[in-house]
């Protein structure tokens, strides 16, 4: 896997915790070493996520999504389609387990699908909860971005969200 490296102003993904901002780096000593770390701050709030430098895929950080990244998740949500279990235990366990992921692809995705089965049934309570969890951390990555793809995702989330809050 590639490693990634962050520069300070970088926004950023740290599931399960949301969108971040990289405030800098900064030495920590952990079991008798010392170790580099980005500080990644998180808005409306004083909390602060220590993640290491050396290794920053082991905590699931990405890179937030731009502007050129709404195509193709614009089309995951139209079109989305997972083969989620049946039996309502395993697909929480599945859903619980994508959605911690922080994959805004695979949101998307799971947002279409839970979108297409609730157009053809309503949706189990647990199924609603993931369906408007899924929004709520997508549309909270898409906060700042502009420009008119970026503002078909934001309406797709929002008429989907509203659809399903009748139904």
């Amino acid at each position: 896997m590639k490693q990634t490296a962050f520069q300070t102003g970088d926004r950023v993904v740290l599931p399960p915790y949301g969108v971040g901002r990289i405030r800098g780096t900064c030495q920590r000593s952990v079991a008798g070493e010392t170790h580099a770390y980005y500080q990644v701050e998180f808005p409306a709030t004083t909390s602060l996520a220590y993640v290491p430098v050396a290794a920053p895929q082991t905590t699931g950080i990405r890179t937030a999504l731009a502007a050129a990244d709404m195509p193709v998740l614009l089309h995951a949500l139209q079109t989305g389609q997972l083969n989620l279990p049946h039996q309502w235990s395993a697909r929480h366990r599945y859903v619980s387990d994508l959605m911690s992921s922080g994959n805004a692809h695979d949101l998307a995705i799971l947002i279409g699908e839970l979108h297409a089965r609730n157009q053809r049934r309503a949706l189990p309570d647990l199924d609603r909860q993931a369906f408007r969890r899924s929004i709520r951390l997508l549309q909270q990555e898409l906060e700042g971005l502009n420009g008119g793809e970026v503002t078909q995702v934001t309406d797709w989330l929002t008429a989907a969200a509203a659809e399903h809050a009748v139904s």
